[in-house]
């Protein structure tokens, strides 16, 4: 699936911008006291793009291996800080994969599935992601 992409983004008001990504629309506007809170910021929408890209290529790969995935939930988490010049930034984003079944090859799942993640190798490479994967009794099978 190489190649490019885009999305448009058209202002309706204020900092409230209906996205359009060729199949579907979002809105995203920023919380009070700047927006309406209408929708999700652009924080929020890169914490869902890695927690996105993180499941689906974990359930891309248990797929690979003829396994009936569903129930799968993730939990994304951003911390914000300031730079040296005082600005905010994602400093971190927490990943946490919740798994409602066990599944046959799983370890050999676990040990390649972030590597084919797009978004995550990319946001990376600025910012530390954690990825936690657990088993639908809440014990921890992955961590990087």
């Amino acid at each position: 699936m190489e190649g490019g992409f885009s999305v448009t983004l058209d202002q309706e008001e204020d900092y409230r911008f209906r996205v359009d990504f060729g199949n579907s629309e979002l809105i995203v506007d920023e919380p009070p006291p700047l927006g309406a809170g209408t929708g999700p910021n652009a924080s929020r929408m890169l914490a869902a793009s890695v927690a996105n890209c993180l499941s689906a290529s974990l359930v891309f790969c248990l797929k690979k291996f003829r396994q009936d995935v569903k129930g799968v939930k993730t939990t994304a988490s951003g911390t914000l800080i300031r730079n040296e010049k005082g600005r905010l930034r994602v400093g971190e984003i927490e990943v946490v994969i919740r798994l409602e079944s066990n599944y046959e090859h799983l370890d050999r799942c676990l040990a390649q599935f972030e590597d084919f993640c797009v978004v995550t190798a990319s946001v990376r490479a600025g910012i530390p992601v954690k990825v936690s994967v657990l088993d639908f009794e809440g014990n921890l099978l992955h961590e990087s």
